[in-house]
């Protein structure tokens, strides 16, 4: 007999006979059968607490009947789910929850999909022999996502354990016994995790639901969509719920290999930010500095004779610069002769001075089919200066990067980890779903988690390793990881970070995270947002591989937004084309190099300038000596209006189909859930017509379908790799001074978060200061609350300080992404700080 064979039993459930895996519950067979059986404190994900009796079933040779959520099977055990027996117990449990649930049903948000509804329709009974008054129970504001309607608590505890064993963190608790049971946060807190939302889904009945959408309409006239998460690499897959053309809710679509059945806050809640004040409707053109209505003909012809001519110039320079070289090369030319009397070149030279340098900046949320057709326009056009990276600044080994930058492995891979290390990453709140997967690795498998960040971040799991040093310092704390590993296997150190190891210094930390890794049958390295926007990013990256190398561990990145992979893919670089092609690309400009250019034309596709961008300062200024911007985005934000000549108003996610490509390199394509607003269209097709109003071939597309299908045939033969080619040298620097650090707080993430009314009220966004460990404070002199001058450069800025020791020495921690902080320029750079009075 198989080991499989020995691994199930025989059990009997309403005459049918079922196999069963040996210690499965009972209510887990009869719902892999379909077989019906009423419950309320049962859920798949969460522990079994057996505290709501209404899964009770009549099991034979048992003195009573028995809760299916808490009996595992027995070979040979017969059960019955609706004997007279099961039903009466049934009964009487139903009876005796809706002693106090009061008759909200007209008015609560869950009717219509409330399973005490359902369950109360098939095992209630019409009259109750209770006749005492009902308890009642006063709520309690417990944050601005989540409203609570405790006198219709049924006392599950579903939400209680949905924070203890999936979010982490204890934040609802019952206080008292029998009549007197309440759900309460602890201590009057409020609900601050960044998955709180599902807590409201576990929830059976209507003591949860989400403040933003309460009584906005009932579920029975409302129509359900499918789309994907905007907002982080790991793509979860939504229902967005809308009700007469506009969105009133977002809740979770099941796909255990990405989301399982949970989402983050963000991807619940940014849909508020989709019809804010500044919403761009209809198509602006900026005349005599004066922002004026058009219609899109007007603005589109407008746009693509300005780049059309930009490109047209560009041929004849290249024309003139093939004559003069060609003349050069022919013995006996009399250059003297091309010279007007006065010495100065005739027309050749009038063409040669023009300015032609062109550019495209691209938001990483963009989806794959606007990615693909903004590098392809830019292209014909004759520029390659297209970048989507908009914050990172180390470029230096962008030739030796990947094709696409990807995690590694399958997401569902994070959960059986071993070990890990992340270098860089504030996991937990920039991809919260790929942070519950590390968090079941460590509570289920004991894995061993490792960080190094610029600052000691605050997890939801116990940390193996949790290094914070200065940003300043990273690359000499990797070095030393790298040193470990190199001694543990005996490996050869390559040339290229031979000084820096070697020079590395190793202590027993060090020596644990790469024994950890090295021990583990399944262990991976990952590179987080902090890393890729760090200024030795290169480094950081080869030094991460070289230690995932020396520990048999997998090499990934945790990307920023929803789409870099997609970016990579699309081309939205300026050194590769579509499917990472080097082959006849036109190449260009990075985004560090643009902002040293004086722009003849640039386009924007879905970014904001002065938040969106790593130095907001350099790029405000490269746009505003432009001779002429475009911004093709959902929202005419002040910094667009300052410096763009045109803006045209793009569909949002939510109003438009496309494709996202998530970290494991998985496509993903959904359809517009709603009309776009006011004369808005979908950014792909604006960039058809753009295309088609220049002349260029190739933007016959007539639906986002055809565009993503003709970049699928460029990426067919890709094989995933996160291989680097040929890295450099690595090279630790770690200058002294006050250094600022930052990250990008996740309720500031993009444009719709930035403008999602409740997430903003959040504690998460409240970020709008600077932050100093108490070492560093009393050095400087200065207190708490107060507020400081922060120096930059040539730049300043007031804000309020923040003791937080959390920080490591010889940092200030101030955040980017926020309005009032990009003055400051770009972030990882070195800051003075003076107090108020000095």
């Amino acid at each position: 007999m198989s080991d499989a064979t020995e691994d199930m039993v025989t059990i009997t459930v309403d005459g049918q006979e079922v196999q069963a895996a040996k210690g499965a519950m009972l209510i887990e067979v009869t719902d892999a059968h379909d077989i019906k059986v009423p419950r309320f404190c049962y859920h798949k994900k969460l522990a079994v607490a057996a505290n709501c009796r209404m899964c009770l079933v009549e099991v034979e040779k048992a003195p009573k009947p028995l809760p299916a959520c808490a009996t595992p099977v027995m070979d040979g055990m017969v059960v019955h789910t609706h004997s007279a027996c099961a039903r009466d117990a049934q009964k009487s449990v139903m009876e005796f929850l809706l002693i106090n649930h009061p008759l909200d049903c007209p008015i609560c948000d869950q009717g219509g999909e409330c399973e005490l509804q359902d369950v109360a329709v098939g095992y209630g009974q019409s009259v109750s022999e209770y006749t005492e008054t009902k308890r009642v129970v006063f709520d309690k504001d417990v944050g601005p996502l989540i409203a609570t309607e405790l006198t219709r608590c049924i006392h599950c505890t579903r939400c209680v354990r949905f924070g203890r064993e999936i979010a982490g963190i204890r934040e609802l608790g019952m206080t008292g016994r029998g009549e007197h049971a309440l759900i309460s946060t602890f201590v009057d807190e409020s609900i601050n995790s960044e998955i709180s939302g599902n807590a409201v889904d576990v929830c059976p009945v209507g003591a949860l639901t989400a403040k933003p959408s309460r009584f906005k309409g009932r579920a029975w006239e409302m129509i359900e969509h499918q789309t994907i998460a905007p907002h982080d690499c790991i793509g979860s897959n939504l229902y967005v719920h809308t009700l007469r053309g506009e969105v009133v809710r977002v809740v979770p679509r099941e796909n255990e290999a990405i989301n399982e059945v949970w989402i983050s806050d963000r991807d619940r809640f940014s849909y508020e930010g989709i019809d804010s004040e500044d919403r761009l409707t209809t198509p602006m053109i900026k005349r005599d500095g004066q922002w004026q209505a058009a219609n899109w003909d007007e603005a589109l012809q407008l746009v693509a004779d300005k780049f059309k001519a930009v490109a047209d110039i560009k041929v004849q320079q290249a024309e003139v610069e093939a004559e003069a070289a060609l003349a050069d090369s022919e013995a006996g030319t009399d250059a003297e002769e091309t010279k007007t009397e006065d010495g100065v070149d005739t027309e050749a030279e009038a063409v040669a001075s023009v300015n032609t340098e062109t550019a495209a900046l691209v938001s990483v949320n963009s989806t794959l089919e606007e990615l693909y057709l903004t590098q392809k326009f830019m292209r014909v056009l004759g520029s390659g200066s297209i970048d989507h990276r908009l914050r990172q600044s180390d470029f230096s080994d962008q030739h030796a990067a990947p094709v696409m930058p990807w995690l590694g492995q399958d997401i569902e891979q994070l959960e059986k980890l071993g070990a890990a290390l992340l270098v860089g990453s504030n996991v937990r709140k920039e991809q919260p779903i790929a942070n519950l997967r590390l968090r079941k690795a460590v509570v289920n498998h004991a894995a061993k988690i490792s960080f190094i960040n610029p600052r000691r971040y605050t997890f939801n799991f116990d940390v193996a390793n949790n290094i914070s040093v200065a940003q300043q310092n990273m690359v000499a704390e990797l070095a030393s990881v790298a040193a470990a590993a190199y001694e543990l296997s005996g490996g050869t150190i390559p040339p290229s970070l031979s000084d820096t190891v070697k020079a590395a210094e190793v202590d027993e930390t060090h020596k644990a995270i790469a024994r950890q890794l090295s021990d583990a049958e399944s262990a991976t390295v990952l590179l987080g947002n902090i890393a890729s926007m760090h200024p030795q990013f290169s480094a950081l990256r080869t030094l991460a591989q070289a230690i995932a190398k020396e520990t048999g561990s997998r090499f990934g990145y945790l990307t920023d937004g929803c789409n870099a992979a997609g970016a990579w893919l699309a081309g939205a670089v300026p050194h590769r084309g579509a499917g990472g092609s080097t082959e006849e690309v036109v190449t260009g400009k990075n985004l560090a190099d643009i902002n040293q250019e004086k722009l003849a034309a640039c386009l924007l596709l879905n970014i904001e300038p002065d938040t969106d961008v790593a130095d907001a300062n350099a790029l405000m200024t490269t746009l505003q000596e432009a001779d002429f911007v475009v911004s093709i985005s959902a929202y005419n934000s002040a910094s667009v209006k300052k410096v763009a000549d045109v803006m045209l108003p793009a569909a949002n996610f939510m109003e438009t189909s496309g494709t996202y490509v998530n970290a494991e390199g998985f496509w993903q394509s959904f359809k517009a859930v709603v009309e776009s607003r006011g004369s808005a269209r979908p950014a792909w097709k604006i960039l058809r017509v753009l295309g088609n109003l220049t002349g260029a071939d190739g933007f016959e597309h007539m639906s986002s379908q055809e565009v993503k299908a003709e970049l699928r045939s460029h990426c067919e033969s890709i094989e995933l790799s996160n291989e680097l080619d040929d890295p450099a040298a690595v090279k630790a620097d770690t200058p002294a001074g006050m250094y600022r650090s930052s990250d990008v707080p996740m309720y500031a993430a993009d444009a719709i978060v930035r403008r999602a009314t409740s997430l903003q009220k959040t504690v998460d966004a409240q970020t709008m200061c600077i932050r100093l460990n108490s070492a560093e404070a009393d050095r400087l002199n200065v207190v708490a609350a107060s507020s400081v001058t922060v120096k930059q450069g040539d730049n300043s800025a007031s804000l309020t300080l923040v003791i937080d020791d959390t920080i490591p020495d010889a940092t200030a921690w101030i955040p980017m992404a926020v309005e009032g902080i990009d003055r400051l320029g770009a972030p990882f750079a070195e800051v003075t700080i003076e107090g108020a009075g000095a």
